[in-house]
């Protein structure tokens, strides 16, 4: 289905997030939105996303209904952006070249843990999943610490080429958990949302 809102594009997007100085970075925004797309929540909503964006009463002010609509427009814009990525288990990891070891650890840690899984769950820690499916989300919650392991140890001085082949292992044991949760949990849930949404 073809998407009512279309991306503004990396860049621009940048430039919108730090317009409203927005804390989260947008490697983390996209990635939190394909966990919350991912979720179990049922109940969790576009906009519950956008607002953890935000430190809570940092929330930006917007002024007009047209700069509302704006802000709703570009952020689902994204959102639509990354159901597409999903709903073709196309999802992949943000690029990190040309960074030290220690960077990309930083930020691979902030798109699992604080991006995917903080997505995935929506605020809430007791939603029922399969075995399977809870046993590969805690695996991503491990690899997340991987992540956070390589960067104390690139502050400890350690040579980056042993850290960045680490990342890249890592990232590939990342990558295939995230297809995994996609195929076997989230399209089938969206099958069954888009399904039950026809009957109405």
């Amino acid at each position: 289905m073809q998407s009512q809102n279309e991306y503004i594009g990396d860049d621009n997007f940048k430039k919108f997030l730090g317009h409203y100085s927005c804390p989260t970075p947008l490697n983390v925004v996209k990635m939190k939105f394909a966990g919350a797309i991912c979720s179990p929540n049922y109940n969790l909503r576009p906009t519950d996303v956008i607002s953890s964006f935000f430190r809570e009463g940092e929330e930006p002010r917007l002024e007009t209904k047209k700069e509302a609509e704006l802000f709703f427009k570009f952020f689902m814009g994204l959102w639509d952006e990354m159901f597409q990525e999903v709903g073709f288990n196309k999802l992949k990891l943000p690029k990190a070249e040309g960074k030290k070891a220690y960077d990309i650890a930083v930020n691979r840690y902030d798109e699992i843990e604080l991006g995917f899984l903080e997505g995935f769950w929506g605020g809430m820690q007791d939603l029922k999943l399969p075995a399977y499916i809870a046993q590969i989300i805690d695996q991503l919650s491990e690899l997340a610490d991987v992540y956070r392991i390589v960067a104390d140890r690139a502050q400890k001085g350690e040579a980056d080429d042993v850290l960045i082949k680490t990342i890249k292992d890592t990232d590939n044991m990342v990558q295939k958990a995230l297809s995994f949760v996609i195929e076997n949990f989230a399209l089938p849930k969206i099958k069954n949302v888009a399904a039950e949404s026809m009957k109405i």
